[in-house]
């Protein structure tokens, strides 16, 4: 009998631990989650885009006639002088070559040119044989009036003669020396390339820095003929800085003149100071990195403290605070997920989640300003998963 029982009683704590077993594998277990306390802050709201430096004042030094340029022996970074530095110097360029017809074309012209100085000397010795006959002729004339042999009219008809003939003879030398110098252009087109003088001698135009700066580029480095408005060199002054940044349109309207802005991520330890001078009256479109079209407008800021490090288009982030707040209910916006039109969270009250609605009011890239829903000290769930639910057991993970 007594061992009977004691099978009994075996086989019931047997199914009293079966049962327990499966009490505790199916009992709820707390979920870990990481919290936050809501509190109060200040608050800024800021517009942070990526910008450059750019030199307020860019001169480009361009070749004020066409000609053969020199090699520019400046590089970028040198320093340049107002009024003394070359920047690059300019020769005559060079006469094109002469192909055999060509040149043959011009052998017989220069030629047609010297026979035509020929003609052109032997009508001048013609005309002042002439006036040397009429001018003798003109004295004995002379001789004769006197006396009365020869009429009044007889004598002014020699002395037109003699005028006549004086003008002939110069339009004769004149014919001659412009035989000469057609001569003398058919003899220059006939020049060919010569090597530019080593020395620089025959240098029409040096180029001069016309501020004192450093050279921003190079933009024709070798020797080359250039046009008139070639561009040979962008010189500037790298102490007087300025920062643009391109903005959404729809930020831009919220920025003014004279708004203190921060310079970040820009290589140095500390952001640097800098105002808003000016928002561009003008948008321009941009494709963002995801394929997108966006509005964009140029703000240009003056830096506060220039860092002699920065120089020309370097690339830098601007912080620009558009609201700010010395003390306001906030929230990590990690803690916020949607609800349909709604913001919620989740707030842990005894261990157990409840879901809350909350109305939000200004946000950054890190808190959300709380009107209304939670209150100081509250603890909210960060980054709640799709697992969590009104009423869970949570248990906070250590640190």
């Amino acid at each position: 009998m007594n061992s009977i029982w004691i099978k009994r009683v075996g086989i019931a704590a047997l199914v009293l631990a079966a049962a327990a077993g499966f009490a505790w594998a199916l009992r709820e277990r707390p979920a870990l989650i990481d919290v936050a306390q809501v509190g109060e802050a200040k608050m800024t709201v800021t517009i942070r885009e990526e910008g450059m430096t750019r030199v307020r004042d860019i001169y480009t030094v361009s070749a004020p006639i066409a000609g053969h340029l020199t090699r520019t022996v400046l590089t970028e970074g040198d320093r340049v002088v107002a009024g003394k530095t070359v920047v690059a110097s300019i020769h005559p360029l060079d006469p094109p070559l002469i192909d055999r017809r060509t040149e043959a074309e011009l052998f017989a012209a220069r030629d047609a040119a010297r026979s035509a100085v020929g003609i052109a000397e032997a009508e001048l010795q013609r005309v002042e044989t002439g006036l040397a006959l009429a001018e003798d002729e003109l004295a004995r004339a002379l001789k004769l009036f006197g006396p009365g042999v020869i009429s009044e009219s007889a004598l002014q008809k020699f002395t037109n003669q003699v005028e006549n003939l004086k003008a002939a003879v110069a339009a004769a030398k004149a014919t001659v020396g412009f035989r000469q110098a057609e001569l003398a252009s058919a003899e220059a087109r006939l020049l060919q390339p010569e090597p530019l003088d080593p020395n620089g001698e025959s240098c029409c135009v040096n180029l001069i820095a016309p501020v004192d700066g450093s050279v921003l580029s190079v933009l024709a480095r070798s020797e080359q003929a250039v046009a008139a408005g070639t561009r040979i060199a962008e010189i500037g002054d790298t102490a007087d800085l300025e920062v643009v940044v391109d903005l959404l349109s729809a930020d831009a309207v919220k920025v003014r003149a004279g708004t203190k802005a921060t310079v970040r991520d820009w290589g140095g330890e500390r952001g640097l100071p800098a105002v808003l001078r000016r928002v561009d009256p003008a948008a321009f479109t941009k494709v963002s990195a995801l394929g997108i079209e966006e509005q964009r407008v140029n703000a240009v800021l003056d830096l506060a403290e220039p860092d002699d490090r920065l120089g020309h288009a370097y690339r830098v982030f601007v912080e620009i605070p558009i609201w700010e707040c010395d003390l306001c209910l906030q929230l990590p916006i990690g803690a916020l997920f949607r609800n349909g039109d709604a913001w919620n969270v989740f707030v842990v009250e005894n261990e157990r989640l409840r879901q809350a609605q909350v109305d939000i009011g200004r946000m950054n890239d890190e808190v959300a300003q709380v009107l209304g829903g939670l209150a100081v000290g509250d603890a909210v769930v960060l980054h709640p998963g799709d697992t969590l639910e009104n009423g869970s057991l949570v248990e906070v993970r250590a640190d």
